[in-house]
């Protein structure tokens, strides 16, 4: 069976796009920070490996362990809410590092081999935000719409050699710890900035009361994925959720 291998499989998108892969007869390579924190069921088609995309030392050890892949799904990312003005360069350098140079380092890592078997697809998550562009997720979307631009170029590279570069676009979804994660962050940063403190408040407050009926489920983006992963003629940029889905096509309009 083909394999897939996943980052930032410990929750959200990336542990339900494993479940699903795994339920489809799939072999599966989940890849998270810490293994200690899987929460996939035993099977005797799943590896769980330890990989932080920011080092290039962890992606070679991983991929070494992993073998052949036949798709990768770059998902591990992390979020930021917050003004730009009151986002630290720190801040801003640490969401490219993962959103972006580790995307872009784990598609170049898988790169060599599938050019070699002249097969392979590359999915990038990235954020239905690149479509809407929403105050307060200034460096995230920044860090996101790079993403979204490098895998369209990377498509016209690879396709001579038989690979295929994916972008998922996601919507907003309440099922992830997003919005708890974000907040974590900004009280690790020093706490919200000032001039922005209500509007950052409010956000993440909505945020939390999204409802899962008119936004984004992670099996939604599972089965985008799985689209993406299986179909050939699936276009370059799919967005992922009811909410994503509709913003696209306010935007076709």
């Amino acid at each position: 069976m083909p394999t897939i291998l996943i980052t930032g499989c410990s929750t959200g998108f990336g542990l339900e796009t494993a479940r699903l892969f795994l339920d489809r007869g799939w072999t599966v390579v989940a890849t998270m920070r810490d293994p200690q924190a899987n929460k996939l069921a035993p099977s005797p088609n799943l590896r769980v490996l330890p990989l932080d995309v920011t080092d290039e030392a962890s992606i070679a050890n991983a991929l070494a362990e992993a073998g052949t892949i036949d798709v990768l799904v770059n998902n591990a990312g992390i979020g930021w809410v917050n003004a730009l003005e009151g986002t630290s360069t720190e801040v801003i350098r640490r969401l490219f590092e993962t959103n972006t140079f580790g995307t872009m380092a784990m598609a170049r890592a898988v790169l060599p081999s599938m050019r070699e078997r002249g097969s392979g697809t590359i999915i990038n998550v990235t954020s239905s935000v690149t479509l809407k562009p929403l105050p307060l997720f200034t460096a995230y979307t920044a860090s996101k719409a790079a993403v979204n631009a490098m895998t369209a170029v990377l498509a016209g590279e690879v396709a001579q050699f038989g690979i295929r570069a994916i972008t998922v676009m996601p919507g907003q979804s309440p099922e992830t710890a997003f919005a708890d994660n974000v907040a974590g962050k900004i009280q690790e940063e020093g706490g919200f900035a000032a001039p922005y403190m209500e509007m950052v408040e409010q956000v993440l407050a909505r945020h939390a009361r999204l409802d899962p009926n008119e936004t984004t489920r992670p099996l939604d983006v599972a089965e985008v994925i799985w689209r993406a992963a299986t179909d050939p003629q699936c276009p370059g940029e799919i967005p992922a959720g009811v909410d994503a889905v509709a913003w696209a096509a306010e935007i076709a309009a």
